[in-house]
C-alpha cells in the first residue's frame, strides 16, 4: 500500500492529485461553465508539466477532462443568434405587410412596440413634405420620408415633394414616429406606396385649334406652361404673334399620343392654318414639308402679298416701296416708285 505524500510535497504534482483535477473539471463545470473551462486548462497543464505519465496516458487524459466539461455544459439554441434575429425580422417584415394602416415603411427605422395602439395623427396628406414635417415635429412626432413611387429616388429639396401617405408608430422608447411617403410635386400619387406612378398619357390632338390642344394638356396637371410650346407644321411656315393662332389647328404633336406625360416632358404642338391642312409625311425634305412658295422667296404663297414678285414679301412691309430712285426726294415734290404695289 502506498504511503501518503510527505508533509512538504505539493499534493497535486502527485498523480493522485493530477487524476483529481481532471475528475473536478466536471464537477465545476457543472456549477459554472467558465469555472469548469479554467480547471480543465489547470488540469492539462499539470498532465503535460513534469509528470512520469506517458505520452498516451497523458492525451487520453486531456481529451477525457474535454470530453467530461463538453458533457455536462448546455448546448446553445440551435440555428446560432443569427437565426433567432433572422426570424423576428421575418416576422417584423410580415406584420409590416398585414398592417391596416398606410403600408408605408416604419418611420425613423425603429421597431415599434407591438403591445401598444399606434398614436393618432393629423392627415398630412396633400401638404408639401417639408410643411408637413413642420407640423408633424411640432406635435411632437419623430419624422421619417421616403419616396412613395418604385423609383425609389433620394429626397432632397423637400419643398417640391408632395405627401401621399404617412404612418405612425412608437419606438421601444415611447417615441411617437410618423414617416411619410411622397411624391414629387405635380405627380399622381401612386396606388400603393411603393408602387409605381400611372402618369397621364398624351391625348388625340390631331386638327383641334391650339386653344383646345393647349388646355387639355394643361388639365393633365403635370405640364407647366412653359413646357408647351406652339411651332409650326410646314418648314417654311411663319407662326402668327402670339395670340393670333388659336384657331390654327393642330397636325403634330411630341410626344405622340398615347405615350406617357411626366413632370420631365416638354411639349410641342405642330400648328398649319386651316386652310392649309395638314402636310402628308413622306412628301418633305430634312423630315419638314413646305407650303407652296413660287417666287421662291421663303414665304409660302397663302400668305404673300406679293406671290410672283421674290423681292416683295410679308417680311418686307407689304410692299413698301424703295424712295431711292426718286427725282426730288423728301416729302415736297418727289414722288414714290410704287409701280405694281399697293400703295400706287
Amino acid at each position: 500500500m502506498p504511503r501518503p505524500p510527505a508533509l512538504g510535497t505539493r499534493w497535486w504534482l502527485t498523480t493522485p492529485g493530477r487524476l483529481g483535477f481532471v475528475l473536478a473539471v466536471p464537477l465545476l463545470g457543472l456549477v459554472n461553465q467558465y469555472l469548469g473551462f479554467l480547471v480543465l486548462i489547470a488540469a492539462i497543464v499539470l498532465i503535460w508539466k513534469g509528470c512520469p505519465w506517458q505520452k498516451g496516458v497523458k492525451v487520453a487524459a486531456t481529451i477525457g477532462a474535454m470530453a467530461l466539461l463538453g458533457a455536462v455544459i448546455p448546448d446553445p439554441p440551435e440555428g446560432g443568434a443569427s437565426d433567432t434575429v433572422a426570424q423576428a425580422d421575418a416576422k417584423g417584415a410580415e406584420k409590416e405587410r398585414t398592417a391596416a394602416i398606410s403600408p408605408s415603411p416604419s418611420a425613423a427605422g425603429e421597431q415599434e412596440r407591438p403591445s401598444e395602439p399606434p398614436p393618432q395623427a393629423p392627415d398630412y396628406r396633400g401638404l408639401r413634405l417639408d410643411k408637413a414635417r413642420d407640423k408633424a415635429e411640432a406635435a411632437g412626432f419623430g419624422v421619417g420620408e421616403h419616396d412613395a413611387s418604385d423609383q425609389d429616388k433620394s429626397i432632397f429639396i423637400r419643398l417640391n415633394w408632395t405627401v401621399c401617405f404617412q404612418k405612425t408608430g412608437r419606438t421601444y422608447g415611447g417615441t411617437k414616429t410618423i414617416d411619410f411617403g411622397a411624391v414629387q410635386t405635380g405627380a399622381p400619387c401612386p396606388e400603393v406606396d411603393g408602387g409605381a406612378i400611372r402618369w397621364p398619357k398624351m391625348p388625340d390632338l390631331v386638327w383641334k385649334t391650339w386653344r383646345t390642344a393647349q388646355k387639355e394638356v394643361l388639365d393633365l396637371g403635370v405640364v407647366p406652361d412653359h413646357h408647351l410650346r406652339a411651332d409650326t407644321a410646314y418648314g417654311n411656315d411663319l407662326l402668327p404673334d402670339e395670340g393670333e393662332y388659336g384657331d390654327w389647328r393642330v397636325c403634330v404633336t411630341d410626344p405622340a399620343e398615347g405615350a406617357d406625360v411626366t413632370l420631365d416632358t416638354w411639349v410641342t404642338l405642330e400648328l398649319t392654318d386651316p386652310d392649309n391642312g395638314c402636310p402628308q409625311p413622306d412628301r418633305g425634305h430634312d423630315g419638314r414639308v413646305d407650303l407652296p412658295d413660287r417666287d421662291d422667296d421663303g414665304d409660302p404663297d397663302y400668305r404673300d402679298p406679293f406671290p410672283g414678285d421674290r423681292n416683295r414679301d410679308s417680311t418686307f412691309p407689304n410692299g413698301l416701296p424703295d424712295s431711292s430712285g426718286s427725282s426730288g426726294g423728301g416729302s415736297s415734290g418727289g414722288h414714290w416708285n410704287c409701280p405694281r404695289t399697293r400703295w400706287c
